[in-house]
């Protein structure tokens, strides 16, 4: 008997990055939505800035955030694997969420074969040729001596600087990105290069906000799983081909 698969995909909800009150009514959308799919899911797969910022001090954490991941910790409790991608706004998750929520935290892309298909997994940042700036921050924000440094700001201080960079830089760019154009979009181009040397069926990425299925050759498709900010889409395998879906929200 064939083994049942559902995996969802989800990332993009920078919770944090408004008002309190506009960003717990994502956060509790995002919550209910998990507690349905906790329903039939064999893994979940969180692709990174689920948070606008994250930064675990020694004793300290980010307040806020309270119903998602208590509800990430049922389902990690209840034998559900949930994979964490760092992407380029949570960038400092430490060993607090993994202890705290059971979830499994990754730096870097990962590759995973479910029922006879191949996966390259990840947030997307410093991914395709245009992204040096991300890789240049990625390099910046991964350093130990750099990190204690910033270690040793007032949290207070610290908090509020990042996030009112953090927000800045989000609506200069605009909430909601438009797709460049296969020949433009760096996942597309990195994704290409990729298969020249392996075969995947599959490249799952976050990080551009788009939801979005794009066909790379007759056996490959590159999947954009979008956002919770303005899309609410996520994506689900369920052992045979990955589907786009939207959470209907009431």
């Amino acid at each position: 008997m064939k083994e049942k698969i559902k995996i969802y995909f989800a990332a993009d909800a920078h919770l944090g990055m408004d008002a309190r009150e506009e960003s717990l009514v994502r956060e509790k959308l995002l919550v209910r939505w998990l507690e349905q799919i906790r329903k039939d899911a064999t893994e979940i797969y969180l692709l990174g800035d689920m948070f606008d910022y994250w930064f675990e001090f020694r004793k300290v954490v980010p307040r806020g955030f309270t119903r998602f991941l208590g509800k990430i910790a049922e389902i990690t409790d209840q034998g559900i694997p949930v994979y964490y991608f760092i992407g380029n706004h949570d960038v400092w998750v430490f060993d607090y969420l993994p202890e705290e929520t059971g979830m499994k935290v990754y730096q870097c892309p990962l590759t995973k074969s479910y029922a006879g298909k191949k996966f390259f997994i990840a947030h997307g940042d410093g991914l395709g040729p245009n992204e040096r700036s991300h890789r240049f921050l990625m390099k910046m924000t991964r350093n130990k001596v750099l990190q204690w440094l910033y270690a040793c700001l007032h949290p207070n201080f610290s908090t509020s600087l990042a996030q009112r960079i953090s927000r800045r830089t989000r609506y200069a760019k605009g909430i909601t990105l438009k797709f460049l154009g296969p020949e433009k979009e760096d996942l597309i181009q990195f994704a290409r290069q990729k298969l020249k040397t392996e075969h995947f069926d599959y490249f799952i990425f976050g990080h551009r906000h788009i939801p979005l299925e794009y066909s790379l050759n007759e056996n490959s498709k590159l999947i954009l799983v979008g956002d919770w900010i303005v899309n609410f889409t996520y994506a689900v395998f369920d052992g045979e081909k990955v589907l786009l879906k939207r959470y209907q929200v009431e």
